[in-house]
């Protein structure tokens, strides 16, 4: 029955119940906010460049792709050694060579997604010294020589131009570097040494094309914009977008091996607040029309953090993008799997990775809230709830896409660690009345979907099957079947001559609910 699947209900209201929250989402299908701003599903993250030579990293991009519809992916890596892009002869010349880009960039290319192409880290025999980041060690040093580093970028960027075509890699991004105001950590040097970096990658791209677009300073904790623009305004060094990162717990931004607590933030407009301040920064410097994009970011900056595989990350994700608004061209959610080895390879199938997916492709909560924006329409309709979407496509079909994000972490007396791993029932927050007016008389097919506490909840069913260290065949494929995303109800709907939609119904902590008003 669908009243008994997702608690909508005609009898009175208890006094518990009509003293709880209500809300209303009233919208009229003839009022148009315009064309649906569509930054979400812009870029998404991945790991590393080799973890994408392997068969289930792609198969699970192909789905990704598929069902949200991700436009271009990031990844570290590229020049790290397992790519085997660069080496020297014994007379100190330099070596190219593109066998594993080709396949990797070629995949990309295949699913018709484009590469946001991060410019690290150093190949080791041109970098000056010998730090490393990360279980696959990647060198953070700067190069040996500085015009090597150049001719790297140049002769990388030709190949590319080569293969692909002027017209395609125009629509490409090149940025420089991750995170170099991480250091030690991503970075072994100065931000002054970080410009000269930056201005000699640029020289080696747009020696092949000026057109071609180059942006960084892709920093930790949204860093150094006025600074980098400053630079390059000074310098007459060119810069085409902004690049940075933010994370919405409360202290430091670096994890490297997943070990340290994290307290997910109080603060309202954490991630999203960071966002506007960037957009403000760009928009009073001297180069105030700047692309801003924001190449990673997720609740947490840690792998091992379980509000990653937390129902509450759905709602917390759709919250975040609702409030950044049109103040980034581009957020990409840091990553779209756990196949992920910053850390190492992980031995248990949920330990909080950064993944919408697990190792095994299991959809986790987080996943389908990209996968419920995917399904919105073109246009998005006049909508002054802020915890909603609302749109319609040219077919006539109506979406409505809500949530409620309530923030239960009890604060600095409990790190993620150890709350996020726990059995968290939801608690009520009233009744939602969603209202469409003005809609075309006919037909309809009503798909309802929902996430929350126990629902698409895979942590909840690893729970219940006392968190196996391994899964079996079987295991897996009974998560993967729980976790569909599938509506939970469709019914046969007629709206009459009054052309109005009314529903309502029940609502939970951090619920996220779609209805799909399909027009016949």
């Amino acid at each position: 029955m669908l009243f008994a699947l997702i608690g909508l209900t005609s009898v009175d209201l208890s006094a518990q119940e009509a003293n709880a929250q209500n809300r209303i989402i009233k919208v009229d299908y003839n009022k148009s906010a315009g064309k649906l701003n569509t930054m979400f599903k812009e870029c998404i993250g991945a790991g590393r460049a080799n973890e994408g030579l392997r068969a289930d990293w792609q198969q699970q991009l192909a789905m990704v792709k598929k069902e949200c519809d991700f436009k271009y992916i990031r990844f570290h890596g590229l020049f790290t050694d397992d790519m085997a892009i660069y080496r020297e002869d014994e007379k100190g010349n330099p070596e190219y060579n593109y066998q594993y880009v080709d396949v990797l960039f070629d995949y990309i290319v295949s699913l018709k997604m484009k590469p946001f192409v991060e410019l690290g880290f150093m190949p080791n025999a041109l970098a000056s010294g010998k730090e490393t980041i990360f279980w696959w060690r990647g060198n953070v040093t700067p190069p040996k020589d500085y015009k090597k580093w150049e001719d790297l970028i140049r002769n990388l960027t030709a190949h590319f131009k080569e293969r692909y075509g002027d017209e395609e890699v125009k629509t490409w991004y090149f940025e420089v570097w991750n995170e170099p105001n991480l250091s030690p950590g991503f970075w072994s040097s100065t931000q002054e040494e970080y410009y000269k970096l930056y201005d000699y990658a640029v020289r080696g791209v747009k020696a092949v094309n000026p057109a071609y677009k180059v942006g960084g300073p892709a920093t930790a904790g949204a860093a150094w914009v006025p600074e980098t623009i400053a630079f390059c305004e000074k310098n007459n060094v060119p810069i085409d977008f902004i690049s940075t990162h933010a994370y919405g717990v409360n202290h430091g931004y670096l994890d490297e091996f997943g070990t340290s607590g994290t307290i997910l933030s109080k603060d309202e407009f954490s991630v999203s607040g960071e966002v506007m301040n960037s957009r403000k920064q760009i928009s009073e410097s001297t180069k105030p029309n700047l692309e801003l994009h924001y190449t990673e970011w997720s609740s947490s900056y840690t792998p091992a953090d379980p509000i990653h595989d937390s129902y509450h990350s759905a709602a917390y994700i759709l919250q975040k993008l609702k409030q950044v608004g049109n103040a980034a061209n581009s957020m990409s959610y840091w990553v779209f799997t756990d196949i992920f080895e910053e850390a190492g390879p992980r031995y248990t199938p949920f330990h909080g990775g950064f993944g919408l997916l697990n190792t095994q492709g299991i959809k986790k909560p987080a996943y389908f809230s990209y996968f419920l924006m995917n399904k919105l329409g073109e246009t998005e309709l006049q909508n002054s709830d802020k915890a909603s979407w609302t749109s319609k496509n040219a077919k006539g079909d109506v979406q409505v896409l809500l949530w409620d994000f309530t923030n239960t972490h009890p604060g600095n007396k409990e790190l993620n660690q150890t709350y996020y791993i726990k059995d968290l029932p939801s608690k009520e927050k009233g009744k939602v009345k969603i209202e469409v007016d003005g809609m075309q008389k006919g037909k309809y097919v009503l798909e309802i979907y929902k996430v929350g506490y126990k629902v698409n909840d895979v942590y909840a069913d690893y729970l219940s099957m006392n968190k196996p260290n391994q899964l079996t065949r079987e295991q897996v494929n009974t998560l993967k079947e729980k976790n569909t995303g599938a509506p939970i109800s469709t019914e046969k709907i007629t709206i009459d001559g009054k052309g109005t939609f009314s529903r309502e119904f029940k609502i939970n902590e951090n619920d996220v609910v779609m209805l799909n008003l399909i027009k016949q």
